[in-house]
């Protein structure tokens, strides 16, 4: 059992987290805007913090806690995600290192490298313009000293999970295999292939709510990495 803060607990993936996290018996703080959008039966067995996560992060809030996941924030924020990020970052880096929790926060599949050439999705013009707030949260992660891991998944779905022991999990790298005829194409011919590869990455939220709960040792394999999640090989999902 772990002493765990979940910031977004009401969100669409903070909700399966907050759920499963409960079910695992761990002891579950949430930090949220609006306690009402809690479920009474979850309300009733955490420790409730209230307040706006875009204006102030708390080291008091964080202090205590083995593990932090972070469920809130969306890439369409921009500016205003990268800035909660930010603060998240530094509230955590005021901690002395062994009073830190473990951290997870999430980006998105686009920032995994495509090939031994470390190039990413996020790298491509048409991908850079909308999604380039996860390579700037990324940066601030890797220049601190927290024990993070950065789940990258591709859209994620209100679905039954298929379990962890099927779904394909990588560190660093896209999770699906790349064509070899695409591997030497340039940027400006490789969007159409990266679109391609998505479906395999949709997966549920679910799934991905196990993966965070599933790694909250510090010192993991997934510690300080990047994390892709796609579906069984054969398997396309639909947003």
């Amino acid at each position: 059992m772990s002493r765990l803060l979940i910031l977004g607990a009401t969100g669409s993936l903070g909700r399966h987290v907050l759920r499963q996290a409960l079910a695992a018996g761990h002891d579950v703080t949430v930090f949220v805007r609006t306690p009402s959008k809690l479920a009474a039966e979850l309300r009733e067995r955490v420790s409730v913090h209230t307040g706006d996560l875009t204006a102030v992060v708390s080291p008091d809030v964080v202090s205590g806690q083995d593990a932090l996941i972070n469920c809130a924030g969306h890439i369409a924020d921009g500016e205003r995600f990268v800035g909660l990020v930010d603060r998240l970052v530094s509230c955590v880096d005021l901690l002395p290192v062994a009073e830190q929790p473990v951290c997870w926060l999430l980006a998105g599949a686009a920032l995994l490298d495509i090939d031994s050439s470390g190039r990413r999705g996020v790298d491509l013009p048409e991908v850079k313009s909308t999604y380039w707030p996860h390579q700037v949260n990324f940066e601030r992660l890797s220049h601190s000293r927290l024990d993070w891991r950065l789940l990258c998944p591709g859209p994620m779905v209100d679905e039954s999970a298929l379990g962890l022991d099927r779904l394909r999990i990588s560190l660093d790298a896209l999770p699906v295999e790349i064509p070899v005829v695409a591997r030497a194409l340039p940027q400006s011919s490789f969007l159409p292939v990266f679109a391609s590869l998505i479906p395999q990455m949709i997966v549920p939220y679910a799934d991905a709510a196990a993966l965070m709960l599933a790694s909250l040792n510090r010192g993991s394999a997934m510690s300080r990495h990047r994390v892709g999640l796609a579906l069984p090989v054969g398997m396309r999902g639909q947003k």
